[in-house]
This record gives C-alpha cells, structure tokens and sequence, in this order.
C-alpha cells in the first residue's frame, strides 16, 4: 500500500509540474491581451490555413496563440489522468511537442478529429485507448489538412468542414499501423518517426487535393514583435525545470553524467532509467542550449523558433542531451556557412533545433557521424517541403527519416566497430 500511495503521489506531483507550461500559458494570455481580443484571435486561428509556416503569433496574436496552447496542454493531461496513464518519457515527448507546436499549425479545432479516429481504432482493434496516446498526440502532425481541406479549398462550408472533420478521422484511424511499419526504415534513429509518417500521408494527401485541380497556397507567416518577450519567457521555464530536476535530484546533478553516455537511440526512456529528476535537469539545460543557439545565430524568437525549442525540450527525457544533440546544432550551422544559406534564418535554425531528431546517430556513431547528419539535414529538409505543401508539421521529422534510413545502413556497413 506505501508503494501505491507513493507511486500515485508522484504521477499526480509530476502530472502538476507538466501542467506548469501551459497554465502559465493561459495566465499570461489573459493578462496581456483582453477577453475581446483573445477570443477573436482564437477564431482566427481555427478558420485559418495552418499549413507551414504559419506563426500563431502574427496571425491570432500573443493572447490568443498562449490559451490555444494552454488549452491543448491541458486537454492532453486530462486524458492522462482520467486514463490513469503512467507518466513516462514518450508520454512526455508528446504532450510537450503538442503544447510547441500549439504556436504554429495545432489548434482547438483541427486536432479533435485525428483523435477521434485513434479511438476508433482502438474500438476496431478491441484496445485501451491508452496504449496509443502517445503515438495518437504525435499523429497530429497532420491537423493543418484537417484545416486546409476545412477552409483553405474555397468549397462551400456545408461541403469543406465535413469533408475536412472526416480526413481527420481517417488518418487518425489508420496512421497508428503505417507507423509501426515505418520505423523499420531508419531503425529508430529518427526520434521524429510520426513526422516521416506524417510526410507520406500528407504527401498522398496533396497529391489527391491536386489531382482533384485543388491548389495549396504555400505561406509563410512570421511575427518579430513578440521575439524579447518569447525570449525570456523560454529562459524562465527552461530554468524551472533545471531548478525542479535539481531538488528532485536531492538537489544534485548527481548522476547526470550516465544521461550524456546514453546514446538516445532504441527508445530511451530517461525517466524510467535515470529518474525524473534527472529528466527535469536535462529538460531544462536543453532549453537553455537552444537559446543560445537562436541567440549565437542572431535569430527571432517566433511562433516556429518557440516550436522548435519547446520541441528539443520535450524530446529531452527521451532520447535528446547535450552530447548528442550538439553536433547536430555544428553540422547545421556549418552547412549553412558554407552552403547558401543564412544561419539566421528561422528556416534553418528550425533545421538545427528539430534535426536534433538526428541525435540517436551522434550518440552511437559518434560526433563526426552527427555532424555530417546535421550537415546533410539542411538540404533535404528544404526540399521535401515541396512534396506535402506543409501539411506535414514535423516536415524535419520527415527529411530526418529519408538522412536517418540513409546514413544509418552506410554506417552499420562500414563503422560498425565503432558504434558505442
């Protein structure tokens, strides 16, 4: 009975500090901006073309993108508790990717449908709902063609909504198995395996729209004025769970050490290996990585940039640290040196904070191997864009697949004596 009581003790101690984000979120919305404004900007988020990149930010405004936010991180806890879920390191990944991109493409309206058709699913397969949240919440890559096909083809609304709430549905209800299959392909050393997946089905999805003599209208949205504020409030949160993680930890980085060996690769849980504490700590040093990062470039703290780092943070108790993540950051900003793009750019700095899905092949094959995996990242990940017109959010997840299923074979061929 002890044991119980401690283990419900900490899930409900741990369900409340994830729940710090976006309640946060919501306070500061509402103090900022008024009820008028918010509630206006919230509909604007719902009706308007999602599709990358679209910065919440500069299309609802600061109020409304942070209860958008805030809205979807709490929905995502409620179903964890009411579920009785074990927190874990997945779990984690998920609610926080969904919170990050809360600021550019994920809102109260698109993200219902795929939901809906996970549950349908699991009533098709006769299983818990609870053994697919975590994939199902990533799945949600997708919610812009729920949005696009909604409001973005110039169909009558009678026709357009249900048809959009409808390819929702559908791709909630059969994503779950394409992505099992799917992870083969880079054996898991993309940490994004929902983003390749979403790339496939959204690249099917655009194909279908135009072949239909639909167009989609590429965009790209972004917000400058909100950059010092997002700057300090990501410093503030990162530091939050770096002090967190410390007091858990018996207030020490004790142990610390053991998360830097792990190569991220297979799956790692860091909150079943090394305890939350640990987890909270790298959280929160992760965060604080990408700041400087976005910081050292020179770039804007915008809806995407918010997206990208509150993304690596959440990837941080499973499978993202320090030692593996960094050669990615080198291996992108070297490209860009090099190549012909700006470092500064909220495109590429987007390609270095999620081409961290990389890490699992630094962390195994070693820093040389992550640097050329950052390096190659940058130009596929501005090229496979094209092939799904940003229906697909986790768009780097997609182009870390196609790096990930081809350095991964060459490595293992050649460097296998290495690999840690």
């Amino acid at each position: 009975m002890k044991k119980q009581r401690y283990y419900f003790s900490t899930q409900h101690l741990n369900l409340i500090l994830l729940s710090f984000i976006p309640c946060l979120l919501i306070i500061l919305g509402f103090l900022i901006d008024s009820p008028k404004e918010i509630f206006k900007g919230l509909y604007d988020l719902v009706i308007a073309p999602d599709i990358l990149l679209t910065d919440y930010l500069a299309v609802g405004g600061i109020g409304a993108t942070f209860l958008n936010a805030g809205i979807l991180g709490l929905l995502c806890i409620s179903i964890v508790y009411f579920l009785k879920i074990s927190l874990t390191g997945p779990l984690i990944a998920a609610i926080l990717t969904v919170i990050g991109f809360s600021f550019i493409g994920k809102n109260v309206g698109n993200v219902w449908p795929i939901l809906v058709g996970g549950l349908l699913y699991c009533r098709h397969k006769k299983i818990e709902f609870k053994t697919i949240l975590t994939p199902i919440l990533f799945a949600t890559t997708l919610a812009p063609a729920v949005s696009e096909i909604a409001f973005g083809l110039n169909l009558s609304y009678y026709i357009s909504i249900p048809l959009g709430i409808g390819t929702g549905i559908l791709i909630g209800f059969i994503i779950i198995p394409i992505a099992l299959h799917i992870v083969h392909f880079h054996s898991g050393y993309n940490l994004y395996n929902m983003g390749f997946v979403g790339g496939i089905i959204g690249t099917l999805i655009t194909s279908l729209i135009q072949g239909f003599g639909f167009s989609i209208r590429t965009q790209s949205i972004l917000s400058t004025e909100y950059s010092v504020f997002m700057k300090y409030l990501l410093i503030f949160i990162s530091v939050f769970y770096l002090i967190v993680g410390y007091i858990m930890n018996d207030r020490s980085f004790k142990g610390y050490s053991d998360v830097l060996k792990s190569s991220g690769h297979a799956l790692g849980d860091f909150t079943e290996r090394f305890g939350f504490g640990l987890a909270y700590i790298n959280i929160g040093i992760m965060g604080l990585i990408c700041i400087f990062y976005v910081l050292l470039t020179k770039g804007v703290f915008n809806g995407p940039i918010v997206a990208g780092i509150v993304t690596v943070m959440a990837f941080a108790p499973f499978g993202k640290h320090p030692r593996n993540s960094i050669p990615i950051f080198i291996g992108v900003y070297l490209a860009a040196i090099i190549k012909i793009f700006n470092a500064s750019s909220t495109t590429v700095i987007m390609a270095a904070l999620f081409g961290t899905a990389l890490a699992p092949i630094a962390g195994s094959y070693g820093c040389i191997a992550g640097i050329v995996a950052g390096f190659l990242h940058v130009s596929v990940v501005a090229n496979v864009f094209q092939i799904h017109n940003g229906l697909n959010l986790y768009n780097n997840g997609f182009s870390c697949g196609i790096v990930a299923g081809i350095m991964v074979p060459v490595l293992e061929a050649f460097f296998k004596k290495e690999k840690k």
